[in-house]
């Protein structure tokens, strides 16, 4: 009897476990459908100018719109499209009419268009305002004499192009340059949480069943 009790405890903790793994996976589905829903509208709306001093938490991916010179540095972020193709994404400074110094993500351009030369001067950009969450303790370190970074860290950038640490990326730009607009999406975003949620359940089923399996099994034997 003590030895069934023993196996009902751990049958029934293991049970809670599980239910509440699947329960915070439901906890988290509705939290990330709400932060997409967000994201999405923020996207969407009209653009607005860009704010005097943007937040991350009120302001990322909001939509705006800026006006500017294009400063002649670039640094080159590595980069690999949807479509496999290999090649960086050019950071270029915003000088804007009142002074202000932003960084502008101008998109995407092929690993041999490196060295090639591109237009500055001035420029009207239409994009989202983005602080990326980029790299890991395994990145490597940006390569000065390449001019390659392999993550978009602000503050590097910001120091090295003399700028405020805000990043617009652009979805369009006008005049239109030989760099390819690569826009904010939430396609980048993963939102896996009803498959762990299933998992979770499934889970806690299977135990529930196997528990009340041995369980009856247990209790049969002496009765046989």
């Amino acid at each position: 009897m003590r030895r069934l009790f023993f196996f009902l405890v751990i049958g029934g903790l293991g049970l809670a476990v599980l239910l509440s793994l699947g329960i915070w996976q439901l906890q988290r589905m509705a939290w990330k459908d709400e932060l997409l829903q967000i994201i999405e509208t923020r996207m969407a709306a009209a653009p607005v100018a860009v704010p005097q001093d943007p937040s991350e938490t009120q302001d990322r991916y909001r939509a705006v719109t800026a006006q500017g010179e294009l400063g002649a540095q670039e640094l080159h972020v590595f980069w690999v499209t949807k479509e496999a193709e290999t090649g960086y994404r050019v950071i270029s400074a915003l000088v804007m009419g009142d002074g202000r110094r932003l960084l502008l993500d101008r998109g995407f351009i092929p690993a041999a268009d490196k060295a090639s030369s591109r237009s500055s001067g001035a420029i009207s950009v239409t994009g989202n305002l983005l602080w990326p969450d980029e790299g890991d303790w395994s990145t490597p370190a940006p390569d000065v004499d390449t001019n390659i970074l392999y993550a978009r860290d602000l503050a590097y950038m910001a120091n090295r192009l003399g700028t405020e640490p805000v990043l617009i990326v652009a979805r369009s730009l006008s005049p239109e340059t030989t760099v390819t607009p690569q826009a904010v999406t939430t396609a980048g975003i993963p939102n896996n949480h009803l498959q762990y949620m299933i998992t979770w359940f499934s889970l806690a089923f299977i135990w529930a069943a196997m528990t009340a399996s041995f369980l009856w099994r247990s209790r049969a034997k002496p009765e046989g």
